[in-house]
């Protein structure tokens, strides 16, 4: 097993830790945020019927920073599902250390009003 394969193992393994702790329901579904090299994305999800209500990413930012582009992900998250009627979600930080921009999506989805 060579370096690359032992960190997406760890990953993996963190990834399924997470997971088989967090469910999404229909009165608390789960915000699910994943960080490619280039985006953010966050989605809230409904995992009793496997549906994603609302999403968001980073794409169309407009922010310089990663950073800041994670806060405006954040804001636009929790803008949206509050339009949805959603208040409290379960977090789930896909297997990334919760720091950086997973912690700036979290803290400014919080800042948006969504309870966690």
């Amino acid at each position: 097993m060579n370096k690359i394969q032992k960190k997406q193992a760890i990953f993996a393994r963190r990834k399924a830790r997470i997971r088989a702790k967090i469910r999404g329901s229909a009165e608390r579904p789960r915000l699910a945020v994943f960080k490619s090299h280039r985006y953010i994305y966050a989605q809230v999800i409904d995992d009793d019927k496997g549906c994603t209500i609302v999403s968001a990413d980073s794409r169309k930012a407009k922010a310089k920073t990663p950073v800041e582009r994670a806060k405006e992900v954040g804001l636009e998250i929790a803008k949206k599902a509050k339009a949805a009627k959603i208040d409290t979600v379960v977090f789930d930080r896909g297997g990334f250390l919760y720091a950086g921009k997973i912690k700036m999506v979290a803290d400014a989805a919080r800042e948006g009003g969504l309870e966690f």
